[in-house]
């Protein structure tokens, strides 16, 4: 074959070295061209965003400017505004001073608790009466329980600052009396009952078996008459209350007693907290020297007013100047003597104001230390509470029976009265311990009013350290469905169902919602229950409640109280959604700085009666001296809408401002949103936005309403434990 020729279009036409260069140095322009470009653009850019900033600025410093000028007049208005928690406080003082005056024109021969000399009196008068029966004693202890709650609610309800040390001892030590009678006429009665066991023995077991109920007081008794060792399984009244009993108990002389206390006069008293007092009792100085200060500056006043009208009457000679200078003095008299009493008025209210003021702050100031010094298996009283009552599990020796002669009933009474019987004894060896005197079997009922979100744990009274203790307990088994809960218990003693008082918190949202003229509901929604609180000038009720996305009934549905009083029946039903100072050690909260907090809770009352306002996810994001929620004008009586038109306001508690963002935004932002302004107070924030109807219902809200909203988002806290 011969040689391949080169087709034509194959052949590459070479670049000069000269287009070389021309195209680099074109490309070269280009390159520069698109920087000089690309760098103007971006200079542009900058321009104009350091302009948008300029004005934002700009814009940012004629608010607060703004703001600044109308502050003065805004917290003027607030001040005036806020008078009602102050009146609310005097109506509060006027009614404690007129509960003794109350109790005085019913006449119903029951004692005043206040008073110590009647107390004591009735105290004295109940222990000289002996031989009553269980029935009398219990138809006694409904009057013995209203004047222990009598004096709980005065403590309870009484500011601090309003209790001196030595009314406070005195109550106390009366609340300490009634119990300590109360449960020695127990003992008494149930000594009366055993000795008649023979004559009230059940036919087929040969053994006597009593129940009392009341409402406050259950009764359990079981007297071992025929000692039969096969006899161990003690049942009551056909249920599943009793115990089960070793053989030694079986064969012995005793009684048993389970005597159900629906109420706890074993947990010592708390101590009123004195730093209230301290902090209190220096504003209350403070605001008197003061008072004191300015009606002296009001009698010095008045002395040289009464000089210089004395100097004009000398030097005028005339006559009729001389009536018209002293009608003229007559006149500045009058007006200089009725000052000091607007002015006393005014400090009076100043007082008032200061006090309740530090006690709303204190409520909310978190305690620095933990308590500690706790013994072992020593249950933390300020993490745990006790619920349903006691129950005083006693082994009781059997005392002589009656005996019937010659027409009589004749029984011996032992000098040293009812007796306990020493279980297991305290001189023995570890193997008899062990294999004679195991652990005795008891089945309780747990009260039907009371609610356990998780399985009640089971604690023992510790009479020597006097305090509740967790160990001596053993196979602890709970039946939710039939209420009932079976455990081992080494020695008995008063036992008692605990619930950690924190297992509602921290609450997953809440709203604050008008019903109607001064009422509104707060709905705090938990991991186990949504409460729903109705609160109307100066009563609380529980309007419902759901545990699990299920209605629940409550014995508290439906019952007006008022707050301090509901507040203490709600704990007592396990729906504790009230923090303490030590609370925060237990629960992890979004701590806000009290100050700003208290001042959130007190403005929110004040617009409650118009405005409704929720849970905001963003109040976790901004800062402790902020705090972020909900809100939007409510006047209707509607159903709560699916999906609301929500404001979001932040609030520091010197300046509110409506943001930009909503619930649903990607990110937190506290930018303002458009056209609207910086405002001292969320009265004026609001009323920036609000009908000329929501604000005139809030100028007409009651005082005791607003005291109350107020009062309750103090104790729940909605805004650090949520």
């Amino acid at each position: 074959m011969g040689p391949k020729t080169k087709k034509p279009g194959n052949k590459k036409k070479k670049i000069s070295k000269a287009e070389r260069l021309r195209q680099l140095q074109e490309e070269e322009e280009r390159r520069q061209k698109e920087e000089e470009e690309a760098r103007l653009k971006y200079e542009k850019e900058e321009m104009e965003k350091l302009e948008i900033k300029r004005i934002e600025r700009e814009k940012w410093r004629q608010l607060e400017a703004k703001d600044l000028e109308r502050r003065n007049e805004e917290l003027e208005e607030l001040y005036l505004l806020e008078r009602c928690f102050p009146e609310a406080e005097k109506l509060k003082r006027e009614t404690r001073l007129l509960s003794q005056w109350k109790h005085y024109i019913q006449c119903d021969g029951s004692p005043d608790p206040s008073v110590s000399q009647e107390i004591n009196t009735f105290i004295s008068l109940w222990k000289e009466e002996t031989n009553e029966t269980f029935e009398e004693v219990i138809g006694k202890s409904k009057l013995v329980l209203n004047l222990i709650d009598k004096l709980k609610l005065i403590l309870l309800e009484t500011p601090p600052y309003d209790l001196q040390d030595k009314i406070v001892t005195q109550y106390q030590g009366s609340i300490l009396e009634l119990q300590e009678l109360l449960h020695c006429k127990f003992n008494t009665a149930t000594e009366i009952l055993l000795r008649q066991a023979s004559t009230l023995a059940d036919l087929d077991s040969g053994n006597m078996e009593k129940v009392i109920q009341d409402e406050n007081i259950t009764l359990y008794v079981w007297a071992n008459l025929k000692k039969n060792p096969r006899y161990r399984s003690v049942r009551f009244s056909e249920t599943q209350i009793g115990f089960e009993i070793p053989r030694i108990l079986a064969t012995s002389d005793i009684a048993l007693r389970l005597l159900h206390t629906h109420y706890d006069h074993v947990t010592p008293l708390r101590p009123v907290p004195t730093s209230l007092q301290e902090h209190t009792s220096t504003i209350t100085n403070l605001v008197r020297d003061e008072e004191k200060n300015l009606e002296a500056a009001i009698s010095k006043e008045m002395q040289e007013e009464c000089k210089q009208e004395e100097n004009e009457s000398n030097s005028v000679h005339e006559e009729e100047i001389k009536v018209e200078d002293q009608g003229e003095t007559e006149v500045k008299m009058s007006s200089v003597q009725e000052e000091p009493e607007v002015t006393k008025c005014e400090l009076e209210m100043k007082l008032i104001s200061e006090t309740v003021l530090a006690a709303q702050l204190l409520l909310l100031e978190n305690a620095h230390e933990k308590p500690s010094d706790l013994d072992d298996n020593e249950v933390d009283l300020c993490q745990f509470t006790t619920l349903g009552g006691v129950y005083h599990l006693d082994i009781l020796e059997l005392p002589p029976q009656c005996k019937p002669m010659k027409g009589w009933m004749v029984v011996e009474i032992l000098k040293e009265g009812l007796q306990k019987y020493i279980y297991p004894p305290e001189t023995t060896e570890d193997f008899e311990t062990e294999y004679s005197f195991p652990p005795i079997e008891v089945t309780l009922e747990v009260h039907e009013n009371v609610i356990f979100f998780e399985d009640p744990m089971v604690a023992r009274w510790d009479a020597e350290g006097k305090h509740w203790k967790t160990d001596g307990i053993s196979n602890v088994s709970y039946k939710s469905e039939e209420r009932l809960i079976t455990f081992n218990l080494e020695t008995f003693g008063p036992v008692t169902l605990i619930q950690d008082s924190h297992i509602n918190m921290p609450y997953q949202s809440w709203e604050l919602r008008p019903l109607d003229v001064n009422k509104v509901l707060l709905s705090v929604t938990t991991i186990f229950a949504e409460i729903q609180i109705q609160i109307k000038e100066n009563l609380c009720m529980l309007a419902s409640i759901k545990v699990n996305n299920k209605k629940h009934s409550s014995i508290l549905e439906g019952r007006w109280m008022t707050p301090v009083s509901f507040i203490t029946a709600l704990k007592e039903a396990g729906l504790n959604i009230f923090p303490t100072r030590h609370s925060h050690f237990y629960v992890i909260i979004n701590y806000k700085v009290p100050l700003t907090e208290m001042k959130a809770y007190r403005q929110m009352a004040l617009l409650s009666s118009a405005f409704a306002f929720g849970w905001s996810r963003w109040n976790m994001l901004c800062d402790s001296k902020k705090v972020v929620f909900k809100v939007r004008e409510h006047l209707r009586k509607e159903e709560p809408i699916e999906d609301p038109n929500w404001a979001l306001l932040m609030f520091s508690g010197d300046r509110a401002q409506r943001l930009k963002i909503d619930e649903y935004s990607d990110t937190f932002s506290e930018a303002l949103k458009e056209e609207t302004e910086f405002h001292s107070t969320l009265y004026h924030m609001v009323k920036d936005f609000a009908s000329e109807e929501a604000m005139e219902k809030i100028r007409s809200s009651n005082d005791q309403f607003i005291d109350s909203v107020g009062h309750m988002l103090l104790l729940t806290r909605v805004l650090s434990y949520s």
